[in-house]
Order: C-alpha cells, then sequence, then structure tokens
C-alpha cells in the first residue's frame, strides 16, 4: 500500500497504485448544475477533485477511460459527457500575491496565458486555427481562444483551483495599505473581476460550457459580486459532504492493513484509529449531513508514517498544515475576533449563530458588531478551525472546534495573544514542565499569577470565572506531542476541568497524566478589593469562606473524576489539582489524593 500524500494527479494515483477512496459516484450529482462553487479548508483533497474531474470529462483522454475508471463507482455507470470537453485548468496559488496591484493583475494575467498555451500544446491535434495570445491582457487571449474553439464540435470545461488563494493572501495583512491592495484587485474594475467577468460572458454562448470553482471561502466571490453572479454553491450540500475528506471506515481499513505490514495486532490498529479520532476526525460542513469526516492530508501524514516506522508520529500535526494558525492570528487583530477565540477557548468549545453565511464580502466581516458575531464564526468554518456540531433546539446551529490538532492551534495562537514576548511563554513552557515531569504545581500557578492576571486584569474581557483560569492553563500545557489533551471531558455523567492523559506509544518516558479541577470566587463575593487579594498572606487567603468552600467543592470533584480515569486507563499514572482563584489576583492549589 502506497499512500498519496502531497500527489493530486489523479491518473498517477489510479495507474502507481496509490491509496484511493472513491468518490465518483458523486459526479452525476454534480453534473446537475453548471456552474458550481465547491469551497472546502486548505489540504483537502480538492486538487485531486478536481483533476479526478479533468481525467474524467477530457477527450483527450477517451483511449485511458476504462484503465482510470473502469474499477471505479463512476466506471461501471459513467454519464454521457465523460470524455466530452476540452479541459482548461486554472491554479491562482501559483500567483505570487506580493507586490502592487500592478505587479498582482500581471501575474494573474501571466498565469491564464501560460494555461492556454499548456492547452494549445496539448490539443493541437484539435485546433486547425492558431489562438492568438496577448501577453499583456489574458482577457484578449480568452476571447481568441474562443474563437478557434468554436471551429470544432466540442465545448471548454473550465476548472478553477484555489480561486481565491492570492487574494486570502494579501487580505490576511490587516494593515490598511494591504486593505487597499485587496480592494484594488477585486472591487470596481479590478483585474480579479474583470476576469471573472470575462468568465462569465463566455458561458452566454456556451463555449464555457460548464465550470467548477474550488476555493476555502465565498469572501472574494462575494466581493466581485456583479462580476461572476452565476456560480451555484454546492459546498453546503449533505450529499457532498464527504466528496473530499475520508470515512472512518477507509481509516480503519488501512490501520489494519498497516498493522499486518508491521506484525501488529488489531488492538494495535484500533489504538491507532482512535488516537487519529481524536486529533483528525470531526469535520462537518453541512447540518444534515450524518456523520464527519477525516482530514486527508492529517490522515496520510499519520499513516505513511506508521507504514515507514510501525509507530505514530512524534508530531500529530503535518507541519504543511500549521499554517492555518495564520488564519487564526489574522482573527486575532479584529478586535471582535480575539474575543471569539478566547471564547472558543473556554467551556465546551462551540458557538452558537442563526445560521453560515454563504456570501459575505471582507467588510462585513470586519464591521460584524452582531453579537453572535455571524461572519467571524463563518469565516472559521470555511477556514476549517470551527466546524458544523449540529442544530440547537431552537433551531440555530452550533459550530465547534473540530479536533484536537485544531484546539492545539487555539491553543498556541492564544498563548501568543496574551504573552507576546517570546521570554515569557518560555518562561511558562518550564514552569507547565515543572508540573507534568515533577509534579510541582507551585511554579505553574506562580507564573500564571504573576503573567496571566496582569494580563487579565487590564483588558476588558467579557467573561471571568474559572473558565478563564482554565484557559490560561490550558494554553501553557498544551503538549500534542505528549498528551491527549482534553477539557470538560464526560466522566461518570459529569465534566472534568482539564485531562492531560499521556499517549499510549509516549508511556516510555518518565511524565504524569495530570487532572486539575478549576474554581473561581470574584473579589465581590469575597468582599475585598484586587490590592487586598494581592497582599493575602498564603493562610490568610486559605481562611476566606468561599474560598475554603470552593477548595473543598473542587477537592471532591477531582477524587471522584480521578477515580474514574484511573479505572479508565491502564499503567495511567495520575497527579489529580484543585486550583481555586480569588478573582485574577490570587491563586490557592492542592494535589488531592484518592478517596
Amino acid at each position: 500500500m502506497k499512500f498519496p500524500y502531497g500527489i493530486s494527479d489523479f491518473r498517477e494515483i489510479m495507474t502507481q497504485g496509490y491509496f484511493y477512496c472513491d468518490r465518483t459516484d458523486r459526479i452525476p450529482l454534480l453534473e446537475q448544475g453548471k456552474y458550481l462553487l465547491f469551497l472546502r479548508p486548505r489540504r483537502f483533497g480538492k486538487s485531486l477533485l478536481l483533476s479526478t474531474l479533468a481525467n474524467y470529462y477530457d477527450v483527450a483522454r477517451k483511449d485511458q477511460f476504462q484503465e482510470l475508471f473502469g474499477e471505479l463507482g463512476i466506471g461501471r455507470n459513467p454519464t454521457p459527457l465523460h470524455s466530452q470537453y476540452f479541459i482548461l485548468q486554472w491554479d491562482f496559488s501559483c500567483i505570487d500575491p506580493f507586490g502592487t496591484a500592478g505587479d498582482i493583475r500581471q501575474a494573474l494575467h501571466d498565469h491564464v496565458n501560460s494555461c492556454i498555451d499548456a492547452f494549445l500544446l496539448y490539443y493541437e491535434d484539435f485546433l486547425d486555427r492558431e489562438v492568438r495570445v496577448d501577453r499583456k491582457n489574458a482577457i484578449n487571449s480568452i476571447r481568441s481562444l474562443i474563437s478557434v474553439v468554436r471551429m470544432t464540435p466540442y465545448k471548454i470545461y473550465l476548472l478553477i483551483d484555489e480561486y481565491d488563494n492570492f487574494a486570502n493572501e494579501v487580505m490576511m495583512g490587516v494593515q490598511r495599505e494591504k486593505e487597499a491592495l485587496y480592494e484594488s484587485l477585486v472591487y470596481k474594475e479590478g483585474p480579479v473581476k474583470t476576469l471573472f467577468k470575462a468568465v462569465k460572458s463566455s458561458t452566454s454562448d456556451s463555449l464555457f460550457d460548464r465550470i467548477f470553482i474550488t476555493g476555502v471561502s465565498p469572501v472574494v466571490i462575494s466581493d466581485i459580486t456583479s462580476g461572476y453572479n452565476i456560480a451555484e454553491n454546492v459546498y453546503l450540500d449533505a450529499e457532498l459532504n464527504d466528496l473530499c475528506g475520508l470515512h472512518e471506515s477507509e481509516i480503519e481499513t488501512a490501520a489494519k492493513r498497516i498493522a499486518g505490514e508491521c506484525g501488529l495486532n488489531e488492538r494495535d490498529a484500533d489504538s491507532a484509529v482512535s488516537l487519529m479520532r481524536i486529533y483528525y476526525n470531526g469535520y462537518r460542513f453541512s447540518p444534515d449531513a450524518e456523520t464527519p469526516v477525516y482530514n486527508p492530508t492529517l490522515a496520510i501524514h499519520f499513516m505513511k508514517a506508521f507504514q515507514k516506522t510501525c509507530k505514530y508520529p512524534r508530531k500529530m500535526l503535518d507541519t504543511n498544515l500549521a499554517t492555518d494558525e495564520a488564519k487564526l492570528r489574522y482573527v486575532s487583530r479584529i478586535p471582535r475576533g480575539r474575543q471569539l477565540l478566547l471564547d472558543m477557548a473556554e467551556g465546551d468549545h462551540q458557538t452558537v449563530i442563526s445560521d453560515l453565511a454563504d456570501r459575505f464580502g471582507i467588510q462585513e466581516m470586519l464591521t460584524d458588531e452582531s453579537r453572535e458575531n455571524v461572519f467571524m464564526a463563518s469565516f472559521l468554518y470555511y477556514f476549517g478551525v470551527l466546524t458544523i456540531q449540529g442544530e440547537t433546539d431552537r433551531g440555530e446551529l452550533s459550530l465547534k472546534i473540530p479536533n484536537l490538532v485544531m484546539r492545539g492551534l487555539y491553543a498556541a495562537r492564544i498563548l501568543r495573544m496574551l504573552l507576546p514576548e517570546p521570554g515569557d511563554r518560555d518562561e511558562g513552557t518550564l514552569a507547565a514542565k515543572a508540573l507534568y515531569t515533577e509534579g510541582r504545581m507551585e511554579p505553574l500557578c506562580r507564573f500564571v499569577e504573576k503573567k496571566y492576571f496582569q494580563v487579565f486584569r487590564n483588558r476588558d474581557y467579557r467573561w471571568a470565572n474559572e473558565l478563564t483560569v482554565k484557559t490560561a492553563f490550558l494554553t501553557l500545557l498544551y503538549n500534542e506531542i505528549l498528551y491527549i489533551m482534553d477539557s470538560e471531558k464526560e466522566i461518570r455523567r459529569g465534566y472534568t476541568d482539564l485531562t492531560m492523559i499521556v499517549r499510549p506509544d509516549m508511556r516510555r518516558f518518565d511524565i504524569f497524566d495530570v487532572l486539575i479541577e478549576f474554581k473561581y470566587v470574584s473579589l465581590k463575593k469575597a468582599g475585598m478589593s484586587g490590592e487586598k487579594a494581592r497582599n493575602l498572606g498564603d493562610k490568610a487567603l486559605r481562611e476566606i469562606p468561599d474560598v475554603n468552600a470552593e477548595m473543598e467543592n473542587a477537592e471532591d470533584q477531582v477524587r471522584k473524576y480521578g477515580d474514574a480515569l484511573e479505572h479508565k486507563y491502564d499503567e495511567i499514572r495520575l497527579r489529580r489539582y484543585a486550583v481555586v482563584s480569588l478573582g485574577f489576583e490570587r491563586l490557592w492549589w492542592k494535589e488531592v489524593g484518592r478517596m
């Protein structure tokens, strides 16, 4: 078994025997529309989907149809349109997003012209006349191409990959000059809008008979508005939820085969699938979709490493997806977005909105003052850092962080957002290490008092409870290499605040499993000022009635949950702690024994 990491060429995958999960039975569904827009997060298999469509419809590959599709669902029952089109492909991820608006315009036109050059070379046996390629204006090249194709019995299927890639790169620069650059590309008669107007006009005489566009978000297509208002959104269709993405059953089959190759047993295969489920599963792209799907790039990253070494990869997050943190960084620079990230990190990691916004521009997102923050939440959904959890009893839509990999990106972004100085973060890392390697809670609590509480006191965050404190600890303790991190883990019909369970493949190291229960007492409830609380001695802090009561409550809970965890996990080396916060001033902590 070979895993096609980074390979998006359908023909290569099929002829070279790579791992492939068939979705070609959805082609008849796609044929029900002519000008389709399909959105998914980065590295989710969109390019392979376009390559599949290109090979399916390409008239020049008619003789290879049986070889490529004969064993697939669509090969056993092909549609009449197979092998009937010229294929013109654009890939906007190839366009350099740097420079002036003029530079980007020329890069866009150069790319379209180079694709037309490739088209002419590939289909030279089908074309009787010469196409005039205008090196300065690709729209003229498109018009000339259409004039020549009109003289043939065939029409063009236009495939555009990552239509919003370079515009998103420009948009991510929040500085005003970057905003102005983005606006110059998509508004008025900017080059992106002008190009899509030309594409739209080419559909009127059916020479661009079908168009399939992939991208990440609807922001750019919304901002060009009248430039291309014929796109049919299919990205929320339940029938296409798994068009890109892997089912757990497909993961299980691959894991069992790898385990067999490695001489491992079925329990080892199940353990691998369980770990992948926690880290990678959880994407739902339609409210009506019944089962979530895995990110294929992450899953293949894991399985390829598992096959090569017969061990799990040390890093569960593929480095090529770590750039998704840039989307969170962009959001964290926007005041409303910063609060949304903090809200998602606490509690049960979900947010509720009336519905997903399927068309919204950059200005709507930046100026959204609604309480539910629908545009910002929708933006995070499209980029894959939120996903659909389900519908509420009131018919609203609940979005959540999809899995542990994405939760780690949230933790990393919030850590950098609240502690921008690298030296402070390094100090916090050392304090966290003292807890899980030596069982010493004091350095971590002292660090939170000294650094995090100062940040919380100086900023107008709307939440103030044990969840705030838990967020601080989570960002410092998050470690995907050693631990399965979980907050609000369900145990005995209750929820633990923060658990750190050592990964099965990391049990060989001298580290502890950790369980922490947090409680919060407001200064108002304790009847004192912040200055008075800061100056309290440890003994005086513990004698405050409300603080003492919350400590007893935390101890009871951590004992109960700790006993349940020890019953559930083999070889667990659990250290249990209760932490009570007095406002954002002082912490009292205890290590708690068994019941």
